[in-house]
This record gives C-alpha cells, structure tokens and sequence, in this order.
C-alpha cells in the first residue's frame, strides 16, 4: 500500500469549512434561541487525550521504523498497528483543523455579545477548545511525518543515486538502450 503526506490546502478547508458551520451553528442559534454554541470541558480533555494518544502511537512507530532491524528491540510493531496509527495521525490532523475553524466561528459570532456571562463562559470555553484543536492539528501532521517508512536500499535510494552520479555510472538500462541505438 502507498499512502501520500496529507496536502496542506485539504488543512486549510477544513478550517474554513469548519469556520463557516461555526458561525452558521451560532447565527442560527442567535436567531431562534437555542443554545448550541460552546463547547463542554471534557470535550476538551478528550481531544487533549487523543493528540498525545497519537502521538505516543506515532513515536513507537517511527522509533521502530528508523531502528536498524539488527537493534531492534524484541517488541515487534504490527504494520496494521502502523498503518492505524498514520490513519489515526491524518483523521485526528484533519478533524482538529476543522473543529478549530468551528470553533473559532463561534467566537466570531459571540463576541459581539461578550459582555453577557452566557457568551463569556462560550467564548472562553470555544477559545479552549479551539488551542487544543490546533494543537491536534499540528500533531496530526508530526505523526504523519513519523509514521514515513524510510528509504529502502534499493536502486532508488538516494546515497545510491548519488554514488552513481559521483562514479559517472549510468543505470543498466541506459546503458542497454546505448548499445541498441
């Protein structure tokens, strides 16, 4: 399986993804008086809980990627387990980027009324919510960058690409298609 890097402009739509259904959520709930906006302190602290739970994931898996196989500790790291925890690093970088947008939505919508104790204890526990969301975010996109398996010493690799230019030594098949022409 090939899995590609997450490309930044999918971060920032998420954001603004998120920032328009934030500031929807807090005008309609402005309009017909409901109480939707803000956001409740556990939600917080489970958020906080799964960026450093990806992040554990993600190191033991880039410390066991980058270890040479003869030093490596006995414990073996499942590739599924692996593969999860870069599926984990993406969704908790993508979901945390819209969630802060959202969040961050609701703060632009409250402001207007901060002085009112309802939209203060809103703003702050948004305001909350959206660091750690950010947070998540860049966690998301340095477990990505952990779970990279690195280079194999194949022919693509590039200490082998260098050496051959360094020798001047084309590639077999250059070399064959040479002698055909």
């Amino acid at each position: 399986m090939r899995a590609r890097r997450t490309p930044w402009w999918q971060f920032v739509a998420a954001i603004a993804l998120g920032l328009l259904a934030g500031v929807g959520v807090a005008a309609w709930a402005e309009r017909y008086g409901q109480s939707l906006i803000g956001a409740p302190w556990f939600v917080s602290a489970i958020f906080a809980a799964l960026g450093v739970l990806v992040l554990v994931l993600a190191i033991q898996v880039h410390k066991y990627a980058t270890t040479d196989p003869k030093r490596r500790p006995h414990t073996f790291i499942n590739p599924t387990r692996a593969l999860y925890t870069l599926v984990l690093a993406k969704a908790l970088g993508l979901a945390g980027a819209a969630l802060a947008g959202y969040y961050l939505g609701q703060i632009l919508m409250s402001l207007a009324h901060a002085e009112a104790d309802y939209y203060s204890q809103a703003i702050l526990e948004c305001a909350v919510a959206a660091v750690i969301c950010v947070a998540d975010m860049v966690i998301g996109i340095v477990g990505e960058w952990l779970c990279q398996l690195p280079p194999t010493e194949g022919p693509e690799h590039p200490k082998l690409k260098a050496e051959r230019q360094r020798r001047g030594v084309a590639p077999a098949t250059a070399k064959l298609r040479a002698k055909h022409e």
